[in-house]
């Protein structure tokens, strides 16, 4: 095991080491997110096209056929509004003056019937030798005059029978053409009701008994001068009809629709639909790949905020952090892809993917908001993976499950996850996975079908185990590949048996007391400030390891003996002081412990000065000394842990030598480490903030009240005994 953790550690080494971009972590980093992109979309464009089929006129369907899309009918649709078109009667407007105009014709025929009488009469007492006109005569001059009015309907016989109509006979005619004609005229009339107008007129002539002479004529006349009266209004028509155009609902295929059942034979109108959705379209269709390069644009760039905002990161290690997440997201993704191509084999298979895996490892190995983000991009892209039940091209149903999975694990994995802590998420997964596909039934249908739920339900229970048993075997081979200090690790470190912290306790009990005393200030002014008080807990119980090469060369290991620098001169105790920064970090690597403690042990004085032997060495020379001399060689405090464990390591020691500790001598010293180091620059390489000083030293302080507090003085007879 051992053997093929230091290989693959190897193996990602030399990859990094290969890639021609490592000298840009800019470029490498972007290079990693388009790395991201490329594993999205390739594992989903298989998913996004809709199935096509191979299917012909009058063929019988084998299955069910349903629409994959909601899309509209056009042509139904076209249809529909035509019918309601053709539905839409027509607006009249009324020409009220229609019937006044016919009617005057009518009178003015019966004038020039007088007119062409009187002349007649005239000339045969003006002028005995004038010869009066003959009645055909009297016919031809009426048709001439009849022109005028448009009414050349009538025969010469109907003529001759008006002109020799007597005067009474004329004027019932009249009377009864007009009256007749008004009670006609004023009704509606439209072209299509323009016969029956004329028959109703000539009916109520011929119920008039007028004499036979005039009836055919008078009928002729009167069916002559009816017009229609009522007209089509082209533009309300028009405006009636857009209306009811708009009024007609699309006529739409619905995502789910069943077309075609099994067995059914395909007629045009089917074959037509499955046109429409796109069934039997051969043609490339383009969108989809321009679609779903948005969709993985979009939630790499969500990934990559989340990257981005981990704290305390530099260019080097967001780069490592965005391998670490292209590797643990191609890890997901392949597992994701293995059993969503399993689909087919049995039923509910899909409830079996182990969803919280990926999640989990980004919340042990990286951070909490970017596993919750992940969780949201692994649901989505589960959703298109697993769509094979579904007619559409999300599966919401089983991105839900994925989403309620994922985030379960995450909360349940606290800050201090030991093996166990993960096997109880697994367990915990395991039970929410039921939940969840309890609540996607109910919402369904509220109809179970209790055998296959509880089958589901036990695929949702191996699930959350798988999950657990990947996460904890993946976990080591990430720890070594990347040189990652987990919260797990960090927990591991922190147990006494280890060879290290055995050495310290067994061989410098003193530099073990003090450095447990370091851990429990370090921890608490870190997470007062948000810092890792884990990391400075175990950095704190190794930053001193060094002290085990000289023990008695170090105060809080001189127990009842002299003190060995008082015979030495003061250059020889600043070598030996100074050596045991070095010296612990060569025995941290010796033992391969990650680099985060090393620092820690290496930064935690800095570039301080040793002020005892610098002061001593200064009364015994002759010649000024430089203080770079009596300085430890640094690097200074990169990171606020190390920071803090350097002014807990000053505090504890100050505190210590203190014969009685008050609340006021404690924040004094307190602050005046934090105050001296501040002014001699050993926080100028690290991003603490005035305020979160003040807040370390304000828990520092709390944290040492709690340690030394008052104690009741025992009467000396008591303690005698």
């Amino acid at each position: 095991m051992k053997d093929e953790v230091t290989n693959l550690k190897s193996f990602f080494t030399a990859l990094t080491r290969a890639l021609p971009i490592k000298k840009n972590k800019k470029f490498l980093t972007v290079f990693l997110y388009i790395l991201v992109a490329l594993i999205m979309y390739s594992s989903l464009i298989q998913n996004i096209f809709p199935e096509k089929m191979d299917i012909s006129l009058y063929s019988v369907a084998e299955r069910d056929i349903a629409s994959p899309v909601t899309i509209e009918n056009k042509q139904a649709t076209m249809q529909k509004q035509n019918e309601a078109v053709e539905a839409v009667e027509p607006e009249y407007t009324n020409k009220a003056e229609t019937a006044q105009t016919q009617v005057e014709k009518i009178e003015d025929f019966f004038t020039l019937i007088v007119k062409v009488n009187d002349e007649s009469l005239s000339a045969d007492k003006d002028d005995e030798s004038t010869p009066s006109l003959t009645l055909d005569e009297k016919v031809d001059k009426m048709k001439e005059l009849l022109k005028e009015l448009t009414v050349n309907e009538l025969s010469d016989d109907e003529i001759k029978g008006f002109l020799m109509a007597s005067s009474t006979q004329t004027s019932i005619t009249k009377d009864v053409i007009i009256t007749s004609l008004n009670e006609v005229l004023n009704g509606r009339i439209t072209v299509e009701e323009l016969t029956n107008a004329k028959d109703e007129v000539e009916e109520k002539i011929t119920k008039a008994n007028l004499s036979s002479s005039v009836l055919d004529g008078s009928i002729k006349l009167a069916r002559a001068v009816v017009i229609p009266n009522y007209f089509i209004d082209m533009e309300a028509t028009k405006v009636k009809r857009e209306k009811a155009i708009e009024a007609v609902d699309p006529v739409m295929i619905r995502q789910g629709q069943i077309i075609v059942q099994e067995g059914q034979v395909i007629n045009r109108d089917a074959l037509a639909q499955l046109e429409i959705v796109g069934l039997l379209d051969r043609k490339l269709n383009i969108y989809p790949f321009f679609g779903l390069g948005l969709l993985v644009l979009f939630m790499t760039l969500f990934l990559a905020y989340f990257i981005e905002e981990i704290k305390g990161t530099t260019a080097e290690t967001r780069s490592r952090n965005v391998l670490i997440f292209v590797t643990i997201f191609f890890f997901t993704t392949v597992v994701f892809k293995l059993v969503s191509l399993s689909t087919g084999l049995l039923s509910g298979i899909h409830y079996l993917l182990p969803a919280a895996m990926g999640t989990m490892l980004i919340k042990l190995l990286l951070s909490e908001r970017l596993a919750l983000a992940s969780a949201l991009v692994f649901a989505v892209m589960g959703s298109i993976l697993f769509n094979t039940e579904t007619v559409g091209t999300f599966n919401g149903e089983f991105g839900i499950y994925i989403l309620v999975s994922s985030i379960a694990a995450i909360f349940l994995l606290g800050k201090h996850n030991q093996r166990t802590t993960i096997l109880k998420a697994g367990l915990f997964v395991s039970f929410v996975n039921i939940v969840a596909i309890v609540m996607i039934y109910m919402l369904r249908s509220g109809q179970f079908d209790w055998l296959n739920l509880g089958v589901y339900s036990g695929y949702a229970l191996l699930a959350g185990f798988l999950a657990a048993v990947l996460t904890l075997g993946l976990m080591p081979f990430f720890e070594a590949a990347f040189g990652i200090l987990s919260t797990m690790k960090l927990i591991e470190l922190s147990n006494p048996n280890h060879p290290l912290l055995r050495k310290l306790l067994m061989e410098t009990p003193g530099t073990y007391h003090h450095s447990v005393m370091v851990a429990n200030l370090a921890e608490a002014a870190c997470e007062s400030v948000g810092a890792n008080g884990l990391l400075a807990r175990v950095g704190a119980y190794y930053h001193d390891v060094g002290k085990t090469k000289r023990p008695t060369f170090f105060i809080e290991n001189q127990m009842n003996m002299e003190n060995p620098h008082d015979n030495i001169a003061p250059q020889l105790s600043k070598t030996i002081i100074i050596a045991h920064v070095s010296d612990g970090a060569n025995m941290l690597k010796e033992y391969r412990l990650p680099k985060e403690i090393i620092d820690i042990a290496e930064q935690h004085h800095g570039t301080t000065l040793l002020k005892y032997f610098y002061h001593k060495a200064t009364t015994m020379s002759d010649s000024p000394i430089p203080e770079s001399d009596f300085r430890y060689p640094g690097p200074k405090p990169q990171t606020k842990e190390a920071a803090i464990v350097g002014i807990a390591d000053g505090v504890e020691a100050a505190v210590r030598s203190m014969a009685k500790p008050t609340p006021a001598k404690i924040e004094s010293i307190v602050r005046k480490i934090i105050n001296d180091r501040l002014e001699d620059g050993q926080f100028n390489e690290n991003d603490l903030t005035f305020k979160e000083l003040d807040l370390v030293a304000t828990t520092i302080c709390e944290t040492l009240q709690g340690i030394f507090h008052s104690r009741i003085e025992y009467p000396e007879e008591i303690k005698s005994r």
